[in-house]
């Protein structure tokens, strides 16, 4: 135990043992680094109208095979998207294009994270919506 904090960790986790957290920190760290991942991966990458589709779903099936994620859905906005006109033109996406909801279950708390883009802090931004538990009969 870290202070009033326990360890409580998921059977199967084999890495549970180096959290000294409880199961919605956990939960929410989780999250945390799957945010992180598609937003530092995916930024930069080349989008038009024509591969939006399938650079949405790339994104959701990568995060879906990480460990401890139940739901992802990820939206390019596509307000600013265009067709290309010649060969060098393309836009590449970037932090305030994305809109990304995403849930992962650590036993049973389950943490509802997202990316958003929030007008009036100018900002893309990476935030837990809600911590729940997931209480099974």
């Amino acid at each position: 135990m870290v202070g009033s904090k326990q360890n409580i960790s998921n059977s199967k986790d084999r890495a549970g043992k180096f959290f000294h957290c409880t199961d919605h920190e956990r939960a929410a760290f989780e999250a945390g680094i799957k945010l992180g991942a598609i937003y530092h991966q995916f930024v930069g990458t080349p989008v038009s109208l024509g591969n939006v589709d399938v650079l949405e779903k790339a994104i959701e099936e990568g995060v879906r095979v990480q460990p401890f994620v139940i739901d992802v859905d990820v939206k390019i906005n596509r307000e600013n998207l265009f067709e290309k006109k010649h060969q060098y033109d393309y836009m590449s996406l970037t932090g305030n294009m994305l809109n990304v909801h995403l849930k992962v279950k650590y036993n049973h708390s389950i943490a509802v994270a997202k990316i958003e883009y929030i007008d009036e802090l100018h900002y893309p931004l990476m935030f837990i919506s809600s911590l729940e538990n997931n209480i099974t009969i």
